[in-house]
């Protein structure tokens, strides 16, 4: 996180009607003196309320070997960690928005769904069309015109 080394804290959710969630709550630094140390995080009992957006697990970082357990992992591995925890989690995770009484960061990446990069795209397709037009024209049309044998025959 801009920089920074640290850990994606990632709490299992039960729900109500049966299954269990995936939330990643944030991000925490990493200890500087104890690599294994992590930090204290509130995890709240009881039934509670998640604000937040539906996403895709934590990216897959490069690692060496079979897939980790225990509490720090490189790698998530949902099926995995279904099978550890024993809970049915389902293949998408939340990511948890809004403020955090805890020492953790939320500074989750911006979906963009804007329209600009399609304006951008059919600018270049319609781009790439009238070159191919205007190349068209001069090879097909403008050169043999332009490479035509002259007639040099006198008048009759």
């Amino acid at each position: 996180m801009d920089g920074r080394v640290g850990f994606v804290v990632v709490t299992v959710l039960r729900l109500e009607g049966g299954g269990a969630l995936a939330v990643q709550r944030g991000w925490a630094p990493r200890g500087f003196e104890d690599r294994t140390l992590l930090p204290p995080i509130e995890t709240p009992a009881g039934v509670v309320e998640i604000v937040g957006r539906m996403a895709l697990p934590p990216s897959d970082l490069y690692a060496l070997g079979a897939p980790t357990a225990g509490r720090i992992r490189q790698n998530l591995d949902l099926p995995q960690f279904s099978s550890e925890t024993g809970l049915p989690l389902l293949p998408i995770t939340l990511q948890q928005m809004g403020a955090t009484g805890e020492a953790l960061v939320r500074d989750w990446p911006v979906v963009n769904l804007g329209v600009e990069k399609n304006y951008g795209y059919a600018a270049q397709w319609f781009g790439l069309a009238l070159l191919f037009s205007m190349l068209y024209l001069w090879f097909q049309v403008v050169r043999r015109f332009i490479d035509r044998p002259k007639d040099t025959s006198p008048d009759v």
